[in-house]
């Protein structure tokens, strides 16, 4: 799904025309990989990872699923669990923790979402937080009653929006051949689509999309489980209603780490959320009979707040901040290149071809190759060291995750991958 300004993929061309028109071949050679990487701006932010100590890995292309863990979340989980929780013990919820959600939500909207304090909080998952932001635009939309999502979009996704047309009795309108205008109109009361393609990596127009859905009255719940901590997103500038998100993929805070919800400020008066839980109470220990919610973003709270897998997004966001978003974008989009070029050599003689989009602008920060056989492929990869992962029906994924990935790394992987399916 891709929407307004949605990527067409065409030619790719390596390296600039000679004299003669003739096309120069890319340099793919290993010393042209350690030239990349003795380059890259990034390149001492590996440092910063755990090793990775299976010596049978040979590539770690799957950080789009789950990144790698930072040293700083080892020591900083040592230190809560010695001081805070252990010396200090309940003491801490009022001293420390029950800010968490709010302090760490400014903070990831600072760094990667493009939005100002106050809007954003990390909660729950994605898939709750999901929920949380559809039920809430539905009810600030009475009277229309019609969902709209991609027939291609994440499974969570479209179970959600099923089942919140179920609970409402709402109807749930497809977007095909990623024609959003032609399915949105005065019975439109949400929007909800993916900001990059988790098959293939397809980056939507966040603004264009918002402003159209905005036009037809409606209103747009983005994900953005694949672009958060790989792209910019200027949430606040498109004028986006809700967004949510997961931090286990680029921002690397860990597998279950907790999710985060955006709310823009014009709705903070009037939006409402199902899961009317203590923590997003007005008074969360006034144990009062009814429920008032709190003002603001932290009416989004339901239960309590998981501390322990908020360190991993307190860190994985402050490694963003220092590391600069547009400088990770900027090495996603070389990555990219690399392994596009390598395919077109090496492995689109052997029946690969490339699904992602090959302009820069139009992909996000993976590249997927379809194969007729992918799905024994990927296992027979992953079992030989080349971490990937596989998307039905025929997608191999190639996760670049700028801040722990290399070049030659990708060498090593897609010499592999062509070693093994030639």
């Amino acid at each position: 799904m891709a929407g307004p300004g949605a990527c067409h993929p065409g030619r790719s061309t390596q390296g600039s025309g000679t004299a003669q028109g003739k096309e120069l071949k890319a340099d793919l050679s290993a010393e042209a990989a350690d030239r990349l990487d003795a380059e890259d701006e990034l390149a001492a932010f590996r440092a910063r990872f755990v090793p990775i100590t299976d010596p049978g890995v040979v590539a770690y292309l799957d950080g789009n699923s789950l990144g790698r863990p930072l040293r700083a979340t080892a020591e900083r989980l040592q230190e809560l669990v010695a001081h805070e929780w252990g010396a200090r013990l309940i003491r801490s919820w009022e001293e420390r923790w029950l800010t968490l959600p709010e302090e760490i939500g400014d903070e990831l909207g600072r760094v990667a979402l493009g939005a100002a304090a106050g809007q954003t909080i990390v909660a729950d998952s994605t898939s709750v937080c999901l929920y949380k932001a559809l039920r809430a635009a539905v009810a600030l939309r009475p009277g229309r009653d019609e969902i709209v999502t991609d027939a291609a979009n994440f499974p969570t996704d479209r179970f959600l929006v099923e089942s919140v047309a179920a609970e409402l009795g709402l109807t749930v309108r497809w977007v095909a051949d990623d024609d959003i205008a032609a399915v949105t109109g005065p019975r439109t009361a949400v929007v909800t689509l993916s900001h990059v393609d988790y098959r293939s990596a397809a980056i939507t127009d966040l603004a264009g999309v918002t402003r159209l859905v905005h036009e037809r009255g409606g209103l747009v719940v983005w994900d953005l489980c694949h672009s958060v901590g790989s792209i910019p997103v200027e949430l606040d500038a498109a004028g986006a209603d809700f967004a949510v998100g997961c931090t286990y993929k680029f921002l690397n805070a860990g597998p279950g780490a907790p999710a985060f919800l955006y709310v823009n400020a014009r709705h903070h008066e009037t939006f409402g959320q199902p899961l009317t839980g203590w923590m997003g109470a007005a008074d969360t220990f006034g144990m009062a009979a009814e429920y008032v919610p709190a003002p603001g973003i932290r009416r989004a709270l339901s239960g309590t707040p998981p501390v322990l897998g908020m360190v991993g997004v307190r860190e994985g966001v402050a490694l963003l901040a220092e590391a600069g978003v547009d400088r990770v974008r900027a090495k996603a989009v070389a990555l990219g290149r690399w392994v596009i070029a390598l395919a077109d050599a090496w492995l689109v003689p052997l029946g690969f071809t490339v699904a992602s989009p090959r302009e820069d602008d139009r992909r996000g920060g993976h590249v997927t190759l379809r194969h007729p056989d992918a799905e024994r492929l990927a296992r027979v990869l992953i079992e030989h060291g080349v971490l990937i992962d596989f998307r039905r029906p025929d997608g191999i994924r190639i996760g670049l995750s700028p801040l722990t990935t290399g070049f030659a790394e990708v060498r090593r992987a897609m010499e592999r991958i062509r070693e093994l399916a030639g």
